[in-house]
């Protein structure tokens, strides 16, 4: 079976309406008439690490956000991955949420971030995510018409028992939306992608953030799909855009038939 995927990459900021008006302009773009899949990046709707920006976003913008990826998920027909969004804990905290909404605009499956991005990469440039957000708890494997999708975020990447357990619980493909650092992203980005294609022999769609954000934070954009032998069929560079493929769901099977990675040793 073939479907077609797109992932979208930003460069989300700290005014969620000025990422409303973003996405509203680039699913403006999508012409194709059939699209079973569209990706969107990690902090597509509040780019911020400020808990009171956070906390108005979820006050008086998260609403609209969704308002608006119902109304392009029922318009275009698609199910649409929500790369993340912050959704409240406990203690004054977030979890930071990956959703799947369906092309009647129910939100269908989610997700909660479960390795938070605690990093010291320099003493310039360094992160908590664990400042403001709890970690997730659940794998999460949403089940679609034409193949099970196996649901991360960013960080999760770096973790590769999380997609075996995920490829084992019947993942297909892997949702790897992400605001990757440039600093890392040059040189561990494609490598991590690719890597946990070939061992579980799944689709991968990774679509990230860009550029320089308001923040002070640089991502490395480069989003990817890739196939299950570990071959990037489409990128993108690093501005605002979208990149598409047909991908071919047999592929899966015969890539794990070649190399049965899958096997318990």
């Amino acid at each position: 079976m073939k479907i077609k995927v797109v992932c979208i990459q930003t460069n989300s900021s700290k005014f969620p309406e000025k990422n409303i008006e973003m996405l509203d302009k680039i699913f403006r773009k999508i012409t194709c008439e059939k699209i079973n899949l569209i990706c969107l990046p990690e902090c597509v709707a509040i780019f911020s690490d400020e808990k009171k920006r956070i906390n108005n976003f979820l006050l008086d913008w998260k609403n609209r956000f969704l308002d608006l990826i119902k109304y392009y998920s029922k318009k275009k027909k698609s199910y649409i991955l929500v790369g993340s969004v912050p959704q409240k804990s406990k203690n004054n905290k977030f979890l930071n949420r990956s959703l799947v909404v369906d092309p009647k605009g129910e939100v269908v499956s989610s997700y909660d971030k479960i390795n938070l991005f605690d990093v010291f990469l320099s003493k310039k440039e360094k992160y908590f995510e664990s400042r403001n957000y709890d970690s997730g708890k659940k794998i999460s494997v949403s089940r679609l018409p034409w193949g099970n999708l196996g649901m991360t975020i960013c960080y999760d990447l770096r973790f590769p028992f999380l997609y075996k357990k995920l490829a084992k619980k019947g993942a297909h493909f892997f949702s790897v939306p992400a605001a990757f650092t440039y600093t890392t992203g040059i040189t561990h980005w494609e490598s991590l992608l690719r890597a946990r294609a070939i061992e579980n022999g799944c689709y991968v769609f990774a679509p990230a953030q860009c550029g320089y954000h308001d923040n002070g934070r640089r991502t490395f954009g480069n989003s990817m799909i890739i196939d299950p032998w570990g071959t990037v069929l489409k990128r993108a560079k690093h501005s605002i855009g979208l990149i598409s493929c047909i991908i071919d769901l047999e592929k899966v099977n015969f890539y794990r038939k070649r190399i049965p990675a899958m096997t318990e040793y």
